[in-house]
């Protein structure tokens, strides 16, 4: 064994879990068995998917109102099936995303201050998929892009200044288990449960580079390593152990980098800080969180250190890096989830002078689209706009969201009498809607079983070639 410690500036990062008072606790988080984060947070607020008798909720609490919250707890229950993601637009942090089972993704308006009432109609509603809609993720330079996959196998581009549908990427052969924009919004990769993983030229719709990814039955996940051209993924070898791969995007015949963490039965769940190139690593089911160093010039994938805990999270997510507290030299914080219980826990590095730690913090990734919806659609490709942290973490100023998308229209029945009340109006409207989704359900399922039966048809054809 070597005598020398790999020297690093990250060596003796620690977390501190805050109090219970300091804690969001009496929440009913979802329990969903869909592999998403449950939680997101952004410089304002946190959000969190609930569990809701006879439709889907999910609450967006600002990051002050700690302790015991109300049994009435304001939410926005506009979706017809469970919650299954959320995601905050990055250039305007009253604006949240939701996906659901309803097939349908939703864009909410958040009051300042916070919610104070439930919120059952969501300023834009974006429907197009045939199935339950499972992530939805905001473009990182593009001002009103955000993507959704879906269960249908397909993965949607939208433009929620107007609520329209811009792009579809198609030739997933199963269920879409991840998607990840790279640092300049171009690029897309996906994981999905055929095993494989795709990067995706967005605009051009097409799929660049294509490989076998981890070959276990449990999920996997894959994200893009900041502003380098490596994704990692997460997931499982065949005999069940958790692995991960880190791969050059610009060619997937290998990983670069290939990592067996241990044998437990949870999902890994990545979180890759580009600002200190640390990979953060939380299981699902485990209590301790993992942190690595990755060098480029190495290739190599460094152990820190690990937080440790007895209590098991169900998910987690981070806080931008703009809005933590750089006093404090705290370079992440981490909302992890319990079952009733949402706690945030911080990573420092110690030091002794509080000065401000430009090592530690280079500008990262602020509050401004590096360009238009417009822009980005014709074509355009530029990295983030980036701010200095020296002065500490400043509000960006409320921007309003304007949206060109048309007001929903209830039908009126084609056949029979016209409706001659409200409630009659309403029977009507609600079957003819059920109807519908019923006739897109069985549609969406047939296509995905067709492109199933067509990718299972190519891959025997390759074989016999």
């Amino acid at each position: 064994m070597s005598r020398f410690v790999r020297a690093s500036k990250y060596r003796h990062v620690f977390g501190t879990a805050n109090k219970r008072d300091q804690c969001y606790d009496n929440l009913k988080v979802t329990r969903s068995a869909w592999d998403t984060n449950l939680v997101t947070a952004n410089p304002l607020f946190i959000s969190v998917n609930l569990e809701a008798s006879g439709g889907g909720a999910f609450t967006v609490i600002p990051h002050a109102t700690t302790g015991k919250l109300p049994d009435n707890l304001p939410v926005f229950n506009g979706h017809s099936a469970a919650v299954l993601d959320t995601d905050f637009n990055p250039f305007n942090d009253h604006i949240v995303a939701s996906a659901s089972e309803d097939t349908k993704a939703m864009i909410w308006r958040i009051p300042e201050g916070g919610l104070t009432e439930n919120v059952s109609t969501p300023t834009v509603s974006l429907a197009g998929h045939g199935r339950k809609v499972g992530h939805v993720l905001f473009n990182p330079v593009a001002d009103n892009i955000l993507a959704t996959s879906s269960a249908d196998f397909l993965v949607k581009i939208w433009d929620i200044s107007t609520g329209q549908e811009k792009m579809e990427l198609a030739g997933h052969a199963d269920i879409v288990q991840s998607i990840s924009w790279n640092w300049t919004g171009n690029l897309l990769v996906t994981t999905a449960k055929d095993k494989k993983l795709r990067v995706y030229d967005v605009r051009a719709k097409s799929a660049v580079q294509e490989a076998a990814c981890h070959q276990g039955v449990k999920g996997a996940r894959a994200l893009w390593m900041g502003n380098s051209a490596n994704i990692v993924t997460t997931g499982f070898s065949r005999s069940s152990d958790r692995q991960v791969f880190i791969w050059d995007s610009a060619n997937l015949a290998s990983p670069l980098k290939q990592e067996q963490i241990d044998t437990a039965s949870g999902m890994l769940i990545p979180y890759f800080d580009a600002d200190t190139n640390m990979l953060f690593l939380a299981g699902k089911g485990d209590g301790n969180i993992r942190y690595y160093e990755w060098t480029d010039d190495d290739k190599g994938l460094f152990p820190l250190s690990e937080y440790k805990s007895s209590d098991p999270l169900r998910g987690i997510g981070f806080l931008p890096k703009r809005a933590c507290a750089i006093n404090e030299v705290e370079i992440a914080r981490a909302y992890k989830v319990h079952p009733t219980l949402i706690e945030p826990i911080s990573f420092k590095v110690p030091r002794k002078s509080d000065a401000f730690q430009s090592d530690l913090f280079p500008d990262t990734i602020g509050p401004d689209p590096t360009m238009s919806a417009a822009d980005w659609l014709a074509g355009k490709t530029q990295a983030p706009k980036l701010i200095n942290l020296e002065k500490g973490f400043v509000p960006a100023a409320p921007k309003e969201f304007v949206t060109s998308a048309p007001a929903s229209v209830d039908p009126t029945p084609t056949t029979g009498a016209p409706p001659m009340t409200e409630k009659e109006y309403q029977d009507a409207y609600h079957s003819l809607r059920k109807e519908n989704d019923e006739l897109k359900s069985v549609l969406a399922q047939r296509d995905a079983r067709v492109r199933q039966l067509e990718a299972q048809l190519e891959g025997l054809l390759k074989e016999r070639s």
